[in-house]
């Protein structure tokens, strides 16, 4: 008895190669300002490589003596991104419960819900610390806010619809039984869905330290103000050094994160 053959594989580069030409061609439209697209002046890149060789030269020489004015700053960005996590934590469980269709039966309270956090999504982190700023002052509070804002947004959006895309027969047997949606949300959906708001948790966490450093721009606190105010002075090499310290906060909180998800999972 021999072997079944099976038949040759269809070649497909004709149309492979007609995809790649299109896609080719739609990205060099829009690069058409004629067209409406977006102008990009390589010809400026190529004449000015020699002044961005210099910048990043200067960045890649840190002055550590400039460590010691940072300390501040970033103990101030920390206690934000902690506050602000934090905050964002304790608000978004009842928000994302009711805001998830099994864990909420009236339609109109998820709809309310969602258009609020749709509405606190839809606005930029650093439009929300210009606005704050002009009402608080320049500080840490409107960058707190601001980060409660972000964060709360994030939460609750991920969370829910990740509710939303699984099945819970847990919560049927509990209706079953006659339990009330609440006591059915404290006793069964917090203990299940306990680890999708523990990473999202975390990840907020870890979002907040580099968010930070952005809204300093216009003087919400923390690092960014005082990389800002480099900036302004052209010392790139104290920018250089923020910007590492910055990245080794976050690899060390990443880590962290790390470790604490394997134990909840």
């Amino acid at each position: 008895m021999t072997a079944p053959v099976l038949p040759p594989r269809p070649r497909r580069w004709v149309r492979t190669a007609l995809i790649a030409a299109a896609f080719a061609a739609f990205t060099i439209a829009t690069c058409i300002p004629a067209i409406g697209g977006v102008e990009i002046d390589l010809a400026a890149i190529a004449n000015n490589w020699r002044n961005g060789a210099n910048k990043l030269a200067q960045l890649l020489q840190p002055d550590f003596a400039f460590f010691p004015r940072t300390v501040q700053p970033m103990l101030e960005t920390l206690q934000m991104a902690l506050i602000g996590a934090v905050a964002a934590a304790i608000v978004s469980v009842p928000l994302t419960l009711w805001a998830a269709r099994p864990t909420s039966q009236h339609a109109w309270v998820r709809g309310v819900v969602r258009t609020v956090i749709n509405v606190v999504r839809s606005v930029p982190d650093l439009v929300y610390a210009t606005i704050l700023v002009a009402m608080v002052g320049v500080g840490a509070l409107p960058g707190l806010l601001t980060l409660f804002l972000f964060d709360l947004g994030v939460v609750v959006k991920l969370v829910s619809e990740a509710i939303d895309s699984t099945d819970h027969p847990y919560l049927e047997a509990g209706r079953a039984a006659g339990a009330t949606q609440g006591r059915l949300n404290r006793s069964l959906a917090m203990r299940q869905t306990l680890p999708l708001f523990a990473n999202q948790w975390l990840y907020a966490l870890e979002l907040n330290v580099r968010i930070s450093a952005i809204l300093g721009i216009v003087g919400a606190g923390g690092i960014g103000r005082l990389l800002n105010e480099r900036f302004g002075f052209y010392a790139y090499d104290d920018v250089s050094l923020i910007v590492l310290e910055i990245l080794v906060v976050v690899i060390i909180i990443e880590a962290f994160s790390n470790v604490l998800r394997r134990r909840l999972t």
